[in-house]
């Protein structure tokens, strides 16, 4: 079967890993993240007629799933004031399959103010198997939501937590059985982790990573990097410039982050997500 590292809908843009190999040496976590690479795409404002969306300012990791004659292709998206879970599917020629559903579902509105939005989908042997969103509203409330993936546009509340004004961007790095772990950067310049445990009431715990340099990122994304590690790139909508970065198993202000150098091409302001082929892939970087 075809893989595709670019797909014609939701005007997808992949860019090379463009590691330097200088500073791809030295360390177990340098040499290890010189294989690894994150498939970046987005959506620009201009939307996307394949499923109907309108300009997309926010999007999520999103899937190309085997479906034994092409791939199924899903996401979740904010454009405008509602989220969407938006879907299509592609034949073995990388063409839209006019014979399966595509379009895209509200998820509600009054979304026009989140600055992040991802979903953490888990699931593993002997564990019960679950479906979160995560929100971050603009007034930094941070919201939870769990799904039906039979019914993935219908979000029912799970909590939320205040005091996460001050975040920017955050990027999914952990999902176990009890809880999930964003890393996240502030307009201060601080790095921290957020560890969500699954549980009600939803209390999150907030640690320090690094505590300055990291405030000109608008966007961070993040995939699986060996067992435990984490590539991690970091978009600068001001100067239109993407930086790499493995990251070690965190541990607070001990976490080990290895600067892999600028990542090649250029990064205007769009909507930035990256693409997974399953959506309970394994996320272990806390």
């Amino acid at each position: 079967m075809k893989r595709w590292a670019v797909l014609p809908a939701a005007v997808l843009v992949l860019a090379s890993a463009g590691v330097d190999p200088a500073n791809a040496t030295g360390t177990t976590a340098q040499r290890e993240s010189a294989t690894c690479d994150v498939a970046l795409s987005s959506f620009g404002p201009e939307g996307d007629p394949t499923t109907g969306l309108g300009p997309v300012r926010l999007a999520s990791t999103s899937t190309q799933v085997p479906n034994g004659y092409g791939l199924d292709v899903a996401g979740w998206a904010i454009s405008g004031d509602k989220a969407y879970n938006w879907y299509y599917s592609l034949t073995n020629e990388a063409e839209i399959d006019p014979g399966l559903p595509r379009g895209s579902q509200p998820v509600g509105s009054g979304w026009s103010t989140y600055k992040a939005l991802e979903v953490s989908q888990f699931a593993a042997k002997g564990a019960t198997a679950r479906n979160t969103a995560y929100g971050l509203a603009g007034d930094g409330t941070l919201r939870r939501w769990s799904f039906d993936v039979d019914i993935p546009h219908r979000f029912k509340a799970t909590g939320s937590a205040p005091g996460f004004a001050a975040v920017k961007s955050m990027a999914l790095i952990s999902k176990t059985a009890t809880y999930d772990t964003f890393l996240a950067n502030t307009r201060g310049g601080a790095l921290y982790t957020i560890r969500i445990p699954v549980g009600s009431p939803m209390k999150p715990v907030v640690r320090p990573v690094r505590t300055r340099t990291w405030q000109g990122f608008e966007k961070l994304v993040a995939t699986k990097c060996g067992q435990y590690g984490t590539f991690l790139v970091g978009i600068d909508f001001d100067t239109r410039t993407a930086y790499q970065y493995a990251v070690g198993h965190t541990n607070g202000t001990a976490t080990v982050i290895n600067g892999l150098g600028r990542r090649s091409g250029t990064f205007p302001p769009r909507a930035y997500f990256r693409w997974a082929t399953s959506p309970y892939e394994p996320l272990n970087g806390d």
